[in-house]
């Protein structure tokens, strides 16, 4: 073991003085519960607090010295034993927290003497369970008395003698579990014996042949195992036996744990070497060498190094720990204490001494986190660079990588020029995934510093963590073209490797081949990006993944190995072939095998063009696809290629409406462009593939596209089929019109009039508009005024008014016209003054009639019921209406002479046509759209104005 101080001695007190005075002294000490128990030699106990100002005093015993107390730690139970040679030893058990009626100290729970047989030898060892139920004492004859019981509520206690010997009771010590074991040591022995549990009952048994001397054995609370130091070594004793053991030689006098820490205490040597061993055991020195030093040692087995060494001058009378510190207190009364100093003062200790290692032991040990641990590695590896062991510093470095700046390490490997352990470190921050760009960027560059192309490759497919972008971007500013494509292969960086074969390498069938190899979401975008170039360069190739993608046939390209057929067998170079023929070669097509009796007369064979040219046929795999016109603009300066494109799409029945007029107008706009440059027979051949997709049927396009199209293009055909099919046949007339084509606006009046009214009044503005125009048009100018007469597209004024706009028309053109007319509207006027006159006559006749009927008296002349026939008597109703019927023939008979209103039986009807008349023209007076879609279909606007003036639709509504 090491040595090293790494405690602090930092209290150095007379407590005997302190506490009893000059004339008083002690027996024993114990410590517990944050306090400190002192027994003195007359009986009394005294209890001090961690300032060692005493809390508290009691009489525990009337006679004898208290030489063994102890506390039940985490309880308030105290127990002592005090020894007179000349009666039985007395232990008691003390409740602190309970007092004593009488005496008003601590209340004692249970007293009992410890027999021995009667023989009169001291106390050597004590040990007791923290619940004391069992307690065991040790005599200097060799005996061990077990006291089994309830001293805590005093219902009584029995005493054992478990075992005897001649050899003087060193320490005995508990172990608590399924099973209590009680470990005696002698002078000359270490037994174990079961005193509860299995095996109780049984002898001791023997663990070692050694024993220890008093003082020499204690118990490790953490651990629960045994601890014995000998002269030679320190041994430590488990459940199955003897454990490790670790050689310290010199003589013991004291054993105590400190925490993970071993305190030994070394008498005198003067006294050591005067006195036999076996007496020097058992008493641990004499009060003859009260001046003499003993040594202090503090030992941490598990690291094997010794943290604190001491000389006192002055034998120790015991050793003790709480408070978390160490005391140790001498024979004159001093007492010591040691407080251990923190993790970072020992490792400063430790590195001032260069001891590195133990320093890195020590702080695992410690628990320290990651961070401190390489910290400490850190400073070991600087510590080996300056000594110039580059290779082992490395290895600090490396094991600290987590928490260590990287730029510190590689500034020290870039100075020395040690590449190969700059290498090692940067390997080692990728796999940690520490690497930043400049660090890729720094191992790429001493790769190929050493022109280390094997290393370069194994780097890219070691599976290191690394920046992929800036390894890929070295490998691109290198040449090395392959080792990008296959580094970018394996971390799927698809589109990447498309770049670099488009970009770099120009490979441009193999860039279109691993984008047909990729599942459609990885395929579009490259497609996308990339399909202009591939055009250019593998046309048919690129148009038919472009069909393929946006008709729904998309699939992946797979390598499928060939299914191969035996050859004749023939020696040697028959074995050959059948070897070959289990070689798979890609992109070969799955084909059924062939019978054995083919295969014994026939040999195919496939050449690599036609191997590569097959694929796998797979059922084609689901994804969204997308709209055609995203892939537009792959194709500029491609139109062959785009019309098998758009062709294409156009024959899947999947694709909606919308995007099927667009396909068909951009379709129509190619036709019409090629037709442009062709000439001949050529071009009537593409502007009849243009005609026929407005002519086709299922073919949707926006008439106004389709329109734009064909004038920018001058196709006329175009423009005449798109406007039929829209009706328009008014902008046929008037695109003929516009180019001054006569001949052809007459057949278009001809073919449309009919159905299109108001050519008639454009064609008589056309025909008049030049000399010209009205020359062509010859007597087609009579026909259509008479039509406008005919059917009165025109009044006879709006005529005159477009006639007389220039001066081509004369009025011996129109002669005859406007005598007919005039004639006709002459006819009308008289015929609707005749007609207003009756009228008039037949208003004035009513009112006349109803003035009579509201003035005067009425005379009924009738004598016949006009109900039944018969001769009218009473009673009898009259009406204004010149009726007379019997009150029994009316519906509604006049009780009591009432004033009910009757109606006339014969005139009813009429009036009810009258009245639902009214209502019918009352309701439709708010009913405009009526009279508005009335106005627009009648040719005499003036007259369904005073039609509906006639049934009140301009009325003003009633308030009633």
């Amino acid at each position: 073991m090491t040595a090293d101080r790494s405690g602090t001695r930092i209290l150095s007190v007379k407590i005997a003085k302190y506490v009893f005075g000059s004339g008083a002294d002690f027996g024993c000490i114990c410590s517990g519960s944050d306090n400190l128990f002192l027994g003195s030699t007359d009986g009394q106990v005294r209890i001090l607090s961690s300032a060692f100002k005493i809390l508290r005093t009691f009489h525990a015993h009337e006679s004898g010295s208290i030489t063994h107390i102890k506390q039940i730690e985490g309880t308030s139970l105290l127990v002592t034993i005090s020894e007179d040679l000349s009666n039985e030893p007395v232990l008691k058990v003390w409740a602190l927290d309970k007092p004593d009626k009488k005496t008003g100290g601590p209340k004692c729970l249970s007293s009992l003497g410890i027999s021995n047989g009667r023989k009169q030898f001291p106390i050597s060892a004590f040990a007791a369970l923290g619940n004391l139920s069992q307690l065991a004492v040790g005599f200097a004859n060799g005996s061990v008395t077990v006291i089994r019981g309830d001293l805590i509520n005093d219902r009584g206690a029995k005493q054992r003698t478990v075992f005897e010997s001649e050899e003087p009771i060193t320490g005995v010590e508990f172990r608590d579990g399924p099973t209590t074991t009680l470990y005696l040591a002698t002078t000359g022995r270490i037994l174990t014996l079961t005193i509860s549990g299995r095996g109780q009952g049984q002898p001791a048994k023997n663990l070692e042949d050694h024993g220890c001397g008093l003082g020499c054995m204690t118990v490790d609370k953490d651990s629960g195992d045994i601890v014995v130091a000998r002269d030679d070594a320190i041994y430590f004793y488990g459940v199955n036996g003897r454990g490790p053991s670790y050689a310290y030689e010199g003589p013991k006098q004291l054993v105590r744990m400190f925490g993970d820490l071993v305190a030994l205490v070394t008498p005198p040597k003067n006294e050591s070497a005067s006195k036999p061993s076996v007496l020097r055991r058992f008493v641990g020195g004499g009060t003859g060498g009260l001046y003499q030093s003993s040594s202090l040692a503090l030992l941490d087995t598990d690291l094997k190094y010794v943290a604190h060494t001491e000389t006192i001058v002055s034998q120790v009378r015991t050793v003790f720990a709480e408070w978390g510190d160490l005391f140790l207190l001498t024979l004159d009364g001093k007492l010591f204490r040691y407080h251990e100093k923190t993790l970072n003062q020992k490792l400063e200790i430790l590195y001032q001494r260069d001891l590195y290692v133990m320093a890195i032991n020590f702080a695992q040990k410690a628990g320290a986190d990651a961070a401190q641990r390489n910290i400490i590695l850190r400073k070991y590896g600087d510590y080996l660079y300056k000594k110039g062991d580059y290779d082992t510093a490395m290895q600090q470095y490396l094991k600290a990588i987590d928490n260590t700046e990287p730029s510190q390490v590689i500034r020290k490997f870039l100075d020395t020029q040690r590449i190969n352990n700059l290498i090692e470190y940067l390997e080692e921050l990728h796999e940690h995934d520490k690497a930043t760009v400049d660090h890729t960027t720094l191992l790429l560059n001493c790769y190929a510093k050493l022109k280390d192309t094997e290393k370069l490759e194994t780097f890219i497919k070691s599976g290191t963590n690394f920046d992929l972008e800036t390894a890929i971007a070295m490998c691109r500013q290198g040449g090395y073209y392959d080792q990008a494509v296959v580094l970018s292969k394996k971390h799927g960086e698809h589109d990447r490797v498309v770049d670099i074969l488009i970009e770099d390498s120009k490979k441009y069938d193999e860039a279109l081949d691993y984008i047909w190899r990729r599942d459609p979401d990885v395929a579009y975008p490259n497609l996308m990006r990339y399909g202009r170039v591939l055009l250019e360069h593998c046309q048919d190739q690129t148009t038919q993944l472009f069909v393929d993608y946006y008709t729904g046939k998309f699939h992946p390209k797979k390598d499928v190995p060939i299914v191969p057929t035996q050859a004749p067998v023939g020696g040697a170079v028959s074995a050959v072939q059948n070897l070959a023929s289990f070689i798979p070669l890609p992109y070969r097509q799955a084909t059924p095998a062939p019978s054995p009796a083919i295969m014994e007369n026939q040999q195919f064979t496939l050449s690599n063009d036609e191997a590569a040219a097959t694929t796998e046929a797979a059922t084609p795999i689901e994804y969204t696809i997308p709209k055609s016109r995203t892939a537009f603009s792959s194709f500029v300066d491609h139109p062959e290629q785009f019309i098998v494109f758009l062709e294409a799409c156009l024959k899947e029945g999947n694709i909606d409406q919308k995007e099927q007029a667009e396909l068909h107008t951009t379709l129509f706009e190619i036709y019409l462009d090629i037709a442009a440059n062709k000439t001949g027979r050529g071009k009537s051949e593409w502007e009849a593939k243009a005609k026929s997709l407005i002519d086709g049927k299922g073919v949707s396009m926006d008439a106004s596209n389709v329109l734009l199209l064909s004038h920018l293009s001058n196709f006329q055909d175009g423009t005449v089929l798109v406007r039929e099919q829209q009706g328009l046949r008014f902008d046929i007339f008037r695109s003929y019109a516009s180019v001054g084509d006569t001949a052809s606006a007459i057949k278009a009046l001809r073919r449309y009039g009919p159905e299109e009214p108001q050519l008639y009044p454009a064609a008589l503005a056309y025909f008049t508009s030049s000399p010209k125009v009205l020359e062509e048009a010859g007597s087609e100018l009579d026909a259509v005024l008479k039509k406008i007469d005919e059917d009165g597209l025109m009044a006879p004024l709006q005529v005159i008014q477009t006639l007389s706009t220039n001066a081509v028309a004369t009025m011996g053109m129109v002669k005859k016209y406007l005598s007919d007319t005039i004639e006709r509207e002459r006819k009308e006027i008289s015929n609707n003054r005749r007609l207003i006159e009756s009228y008039r006559t037949e208003t004035d006749a009513k009112r006349k009639e109803m003035d009579e009927l509201g003035a005067g008296a009425t005379t009924f002349q009738t004598r016949r019921c006009s109900a039944c026939g018969g001769s009218l008597d009473l009673p009898t109703v009259h009406f204004l209406c010149k009726h007379s019927f019997h009150q029994r023939c009316l519906n509604q008979v006049v009780v009591g002479g009432g004033d009910a209103e009757v109606e006339c039986p014969k005139c009813a009807p009429t009036n009810n046509n009258i009245r639902a008349f009214r209502k019918a023209q009352e309701d439709s007076a708010d009913r405009h759209e009526m009279f508005q879609d009335a106005l627009l279909r009648s040719r005499d606007k003036f007259g369904t104005i005073s039609e509906f003036f006639g049934r009140g639709v301009m009325t003003a509504p009633t308030v009633e």
